[in-house]
């Protein structure tokens, strides 16, 4: 009989006792102890894991579940005698910051101050101990959600200490989602007051701590060590491109296969894998997404589960108001292609808006994007560059980018839906009539982070009206552009997929030119005959497609005003 599929587990002791579908990861244990690495990050995609693992390291090693040896037995580690001997024999501390999601500053550091507060309480058998001096008796009854700067700084190493005393071993320490207070406050614009508070939070819990026996942080993002880890030299960091545990966190094809097996859903395998394979972390290939599995197997439909888990607000922003080599690229991995690009693993979020790697960097390491192949440049010391092939992960993925998209233009109503299908009947007034109204929308949502100008426009423009083509006629069409925007000009090809039932479309963009033009009349007309001078009909004539099937179009720009001539 299969297990039941319990949506929304982390805590390994409640998956464990309820028997609840899980696939054993306690070998990660033994990989992590005999790293015998001081203090771990370990960066992994949000709903991957991370916090059921971290879970089960505290009741693997904590006294509190000494006695607690049955939520392992059966499981791999349990084979090994000298684990089974270390198994509840060290004081281990467990927090975690992924509910830190507030708007201010002030709520932010009340928040931080709120889990502090709740490890003490937790631990306030240590008052009526002789362990702790009046002094430090005094400092943790003021440990609470008004305590100062300094407070806070020590609170957790000082736990750490305490711990030690009473149990007479040093303190693990465990961190999980590290980085989620970060990103609210790169967000919310409060992220330089928040960083000096964790910077020394993380530095005095981490490094100046001598009561520490080993830690781990986990997190989506490795937060650059100027930022926040400028003093923790003891760091041993692992992310999505590492070999270190990369087969630790998310599902194997294997474990996969073996899960639908158990489900009654073999047949089904191929599906799955489309939807939710396409992961890499090391060079391990395959690794599919443990939260949409876990509820394919519980409602035995493929759905976005993963992809509806987070508002990718951040994500959408980036794009959306990012220079035009970020809307190209993105418009290239939105039609299935790959991107070549460097990368930097450290994340500098005050420097997303303005370093395009960053951006790739944030999503490869939030899920979105898969490393294709690493390509290194050996020929010259002084050129040296890692750069990496990327892709968008699955079709997941793809499905959450395509209606974060479709998002954007539903904020025009119905309008530029209505565009779409005037344009492939080539009705030119309905084009120009719905045009007249969606226009503005496009200028304005599809902003290029810089102060505007004439000659930007229609660059803004283009960017948005391909990215509405690519959503809505993907299926139906290849869609091909191209810009050349020192001269003003961009276009775009629509090529049917089936050629015999679908019409082509040509589309030229083109800014007027008041030395040469008199009007928006005359530069859509300039704009046809271009398309001619292309001789854009003949490629697509070659591809077998009837000349009387092929439709032009010449879009003419001044300023934010549009025409469209065919």
């Amino acid at each position: 009989m299969a297990r039941v599929v319990g949506i929304g587990h982390q805590d390994f002791e409640t998956v464990r006792r309820k028997n609840n579908f899980y696939i054993d990861k306690t070998e990660f244990i033994k990989e992590w102890w005999e790293s015998d690495d001081a203090v771990t990050l370990i960066t992994r995609p949000r709903r991957f894991g991370k916090t059921l693992n971290m879970s089960m390291l505290e009741k693997f090693f904590s006294m509190e579940y000494a006695q607690r040896a049955e939520l392992f037995e059966g499981l791999r580690i349990w084979k090994y005698k000298e684990y089974r001997e270390i198994q509840g024999t060290y004081p281990v501390i467990f927090l975690s910051f992924a509910n830190v999601k507030e708007n201010t500053y002030e709520q932010a550091r009340e928040s931080i101050c709120r889990i502090i507060q709740e490890l003490y309480n937790k631990n306030i058998f240590l008052l009526h101990t002789d362990l702790l001096t009046d002094n430090e008796k005094e400092e943790y009854k003021q440990i609470s959600t008004k305590m100062n700067d300094s407070m806070i700084s020590d609170a957790i190493r000082k736990m750490s200490d305490y711990l030690s005393r009473y149990y007479g071993k040093k303190t693990i320490i465990l961190l999980d989602e590290y980085d989620t207070p970060i990103q609210e406050a790169y967000v919310g614009g409060f992220w330089p007051d928040l960083m000096g508070v964790l910077r020394s939070l993380l530095n005095s819990t981490f490094k100046t701590n001598p009561y520490l026996e080993r830690a781990i942080m986990t997190g989506i993002t490795r937060v650059s060590k100027e930022s926040i880890f400028s003093d923790l030299n003891n760091l041993e960091v692992v992310t999505t491109t590492s070999k270190k545990y990369e087969d630790k966190f998310g599902f194997t094809q294997n474990e996969v296969i073996k899960a639908l097996k158990e489900y009654g859903l073999e047949d089904k395998k191929e599906e799955v894998k489309r939807w939710y394979d396409g992961f890499c972390f090391g060079e391990m290939k395959d690794i599919y997404n443990p939260w949409s599995i876990i509820n394919y197997l519980d409602k035995k439909e493929v759905a976005p589960y993963w992809a509806n888990t987070s508002s990718n607000s951040l994500i959408g922003t980036l794009i959306r108001e990012g220079n035009t080599q970020v809307k190209e690229s993105f418009e290239l991995l939105l039609s299935g292609k790959e991107i070549i690009t460097e990368l930097d693993e450290q994340i500098v979020y005050d420097q997303l808006d303005l370093e395009e790697t960053a951006i790739w960097s944030l999503l490869l390491a939030s899920g979105y994007l898969k490393v294709e192949k690493k390509i290194r440049n050996d020929s010259d010391y002084l050129n040296w560059k890692q750069l990496y092939r990327l892709k968008l992960t699955n079709f997941e993925v793809q499905v959450m980018f395509a209606h974060m998209v479709k998002n954007w233009f539903s904020k025009a109503g119905g309008d530029y839906n209505a565009f779409i299908k005037a344009m492939l009947v080539g009705d030119i007034e309905a084009m120009n009539a719905y045009m007249n109204r969606i226009s503005m929308h496009i200028f304005s949502y599809f902003d290029v982070g810089k102060k505007s100008s004439q000659m930007l426009e229609p660059e803004r423009f283009y960017h948005g009206f391909v990215l509405g083509l690519l959503v809505e006629l993907i299926d139906q069409y290849e869609i091909k552009s191209n810009r050349e925007s020192g001269f003003g000009r961009y276009d775009v090809m629509l090529r049917p997929r089936n050629v015999k039932k679908d019409k082509a479309i040509i589309m030229e963009f083109k800014v007027l030119s008041p030395k040469k033009e008199k009007s928006l009349e005359e530069t859509a007309q300039n704009a046809l005959e271009q398309i001619k001078e292309k001789k854009y009909k003949e490629e697509l004539i070659e591809a077998g497609i009837n000349e009387n099937n092929i439709k032009a179009y010449g879009f003419a720009f001044e300023g934010k005003n549009v025409l469209i001539l065919d």
